[in-house]
């Protein structure tokens, strides 16, 4: 029998992949690893197995903060009032032309 903790108890990972065509990382999906080398090797195992990627990202679970989705209206709504936010708010000069 194994000293080793069951994969269950390992850190949660999150892993990120950057494509050949991409310019960014995206969430490919979630693993369990020992640590941040163990779940770059898994990630590039399970994640990348066509060579589809260049650049592989993983972080602990636990460090990520996210928002509520219930709390949609009250993060995202209040921007609709700002409309110094929009571009239409704005006289471009002539000298600028077509934006």
């Amino acid at each position: 029998m194994s000293n080793q903790p069951a994969l269950k108890d390992w850190p949660l990972w999150e892993v990120f992949v950057r494509s050949k065509q991409g310019l960014e990382h995206k969430h490919c999906g979630s693993l369990h690893a020992s640590d941040a080398q163990h779940a770059l090797q898994m990630a590039r195992d399970v994640y990348t197995r066509r060579q589809e990627g260049v650049s592989i990202w993983v972080m602990p679970s636990h460090l990520i903060a996210a928002s509520d989705p219930s709390d949609k209206e009250q993060l995202f709504e209040p921007a609709s009032d700002k409309i110094y936010r929009h571009p239409t708010f704005y006289e471009i000069p002539e000298e600028v032309g077509h934006m």
